[in-house]
């Protein structure tokens, strides 16, 4: 064990000791908030809710999902209805048809009819290349009012992934007509009335937002009658709320960020007062590598494929992660349809990582320990999210792998949305990051590797970009299944061997919770809870 290792693991149980002393001897670990008894739930969140308009991304998945709903469902057993109540698919697949619920209405009063889809569809449409990593984005051809509770959409081609996308948190989702500005929401909104269980009440940014349950949902009022998102720094903090009592609730964050420790976790469990809920695998974490930076070294294959043999995912998954996550060898996960694929496994192996680079002319110095080519150091920048108390432990853990054969990383913590915006930009070497999770994988995730708005720069600089892209536009379109699963082991193949996306774990959603309540669940879309099932004992 290197010295650099050993002081990452001593970092590791010194945090672990750190936080299981933040309760003075002799006291319960946990006070239990009174919040439980009035059915109200208070959520640690590491970043405020933000702009919630559904038609852009600024704002909190997880608050957008308590407000705003889609047309049909993604759940484990397929597509459902929500608020259309059924559905024809014409014979050409290019036309579909939505019979709308009639007995839903917007928070504002207004009613929820074919009219206020359009509106809300055409709005989508109107800002196309803000949407354009969405494929369902470039089909649509029109959307057609029939009567005033049937509405029909026009795909340009047949699109086999269409309702999944029409499923997802956003953008295709509804707001009250009354919200718009000049008929559109591009240039913000009025106000953030959906259709959904619970409606915006108050919020004072960077502090708070209180939702309060919808009296008049179509489906029902929730149990919980109140929910407040309280913006506290991820790590001790969170911990410490929780066990005074100002939050009785913490959960994975929508871009992945865990609110604790596991360690922190385990021991609120232990008190009694709190449980742990954990989903099933959803999404893949991963570093994402820039293949399109030509001028740095993450531009080489053989940089990249050396970068994952140094990632030990077995001592991420046991020691980082505590066995909550399970170590993760490819970009998806054996559960996500179509996906299971046989790949290459790239073990944890120093050695083999060494001899790539030095077959690639990467010449190690044995003064200084790093190695360079043709004057170039072996240098890159690797981007963590600053609100997860599991990245940065993890990334430290692959800088003294990295150096220890050569590879200079320097680490940097940002925000999740500066991190999003660097992978839109094409700003980075390497940066964290995760797939979209059951409900959309693979195809959203495969589809974000031609846009701007996501992995295309993670993708453009590899030699088979062209025909990966044309392999990512024919199965988007095919109604042959089988042809499809072809397709998708093509494209996999394609971005293993050329180790643009380095797994780390499958990742799961977390949730912290009074020990008293019940029905927790979790969503397809993993970016999502479905509050309004749950209740206090």
């Amino acid at each position: 064990m290197s010295k650099s290792f050993a002081k990452i693991m001593l970092l590791i149980a010194l945090a672990a000791t750190i936080l299981s002393a933040c309760s003075p001897a002799g006291e319960s670990s946990s006070r239990p908030t009174a919040s439980a008894s009035n059915n109200e739930i208070t959520y640690a969140t590491a970043k405020d809710i933000n702009d919630m308009n559904p038609h852009l991304y600024t704002g909190s998945m997880p608050a957008q999902g308590m407000v705003y709903e889609s047309l049909v469902e993604n759940t484990s057993e397929g597509i459902k209805p929500l608020l259309a109540s059924s559905w024809e698919i014409s014979k050409d697949g290019k036309v579909y048809t939505f019979y709308l619920r009639q007995d839903v209405k917007f928070h504002d009063g207004e009613p929820f009819n074919a009219e206020a889809v359009k509106q809300n569809i055409d709005a989508v449409q109107h800002n196309a290349e803000k949407h354009s990593w969405i494929k369902l984005s470039t089909k649509i051809v029109e959307c057609k009012v029939i009567d005033e509770h049937t509405v029909q959409l026009t795909l340009s081609e047949p699109y086999y992934p269409a309702l999944a996308e029409l499923s997802m948190t956003r953008p295709y989702v509804f707001l009250s007509p009354k919200d718009f500005k000049n008929g559109e929401t591009m240039n913000g909104v009025n106000g953030y009335h959906g259709t959904g269980p619970y409606v915006l009440t108050a919020h004072e940014p960077e502090q708070y937002a209180t939702f309060e349950a919808n009296t008049d949902y179509w489906n029902g009022a929730p149990s919980i009658h109140k929910i407040t998102a309280k913006v506290l720094p991820a790590g001790e903090t969170t911990f410490l709320a929780l066990q005074k009592g100002e939050v009785n609730f913490a959960f994975t964050d929508d871009r992945g960020a865990d609110s604790m420790d596991v360690e922190a976790m385990k021991q609120l469990e232990a008190s009694g007062d709190y449980q742990i809920v954990r989903s099933e695998s959803m999404n893949t974490k991963m570093i994402v590598a820039n293949s399109s930076r030509s001028g740095s070294p993450v531009h080489e294959t053989a940089v990249r494929q050396a970068l994952w043999h140094a990632v030990d995912r077995e001592t991420i998954s046991r020691d980082i992660m505590g066995d909550t996550e399970t170590a993760a060898n490819t970009l998806f996960s054996s559960n996500v349809n179509d996906a299971d694929v046989p790949l290459e496994t790239r073990s944890y192996d120093l050695a083999k990582a060494g001899s790539l680079l030095e077959q690639a002319g990467w010449k190690l110095d044995a003064d200084s320990g790093s190695r360079s080519k043709n004057g170039v150091p072996l240098s890159m920048t690797m981007y963590y999210d600053s609100n997860s108390s599991s990245q940065k432990i993890q990334a430290e853990l692959i800088q003294s792998a990295a150096a220890s054969i050569g590879i200079q990383l320097k680490l940097v913590g940002e925000e999740s949305a500066s991190i999003a915006n660097r992978r839109t930009t094409g700003e980075y070497d390497l940066l964290f990051n995760q797939t979209w999770g059951l409900a959309y994988d693979p195809q959203s995730t495969i589809s974000g590797f031609t846009s701007e708005n996501a992995y295309l720069h993670t993708t453009q600089g590899i030699a088979q970009s062209g025909q990966l892209y044309e392999k990512i536009n024919q199965v988007m379109v095919s109604s042959d299944e089988q042809k499809r699963k072809a397709l998708y082991a093509d494209i996999l193949r394609t971005v293993h061997e050329e180790a643009v996306f380095i797994p780390l774990t499958n990742g799961n959603i977390t949730v912290v919770a009074p020990s008293n309540l019940q029905h927790i669940s979790f969503k397809q879309t993993q970016y999502e809870l479905p509050f309004e099932l749950m209740s206090f004992q």
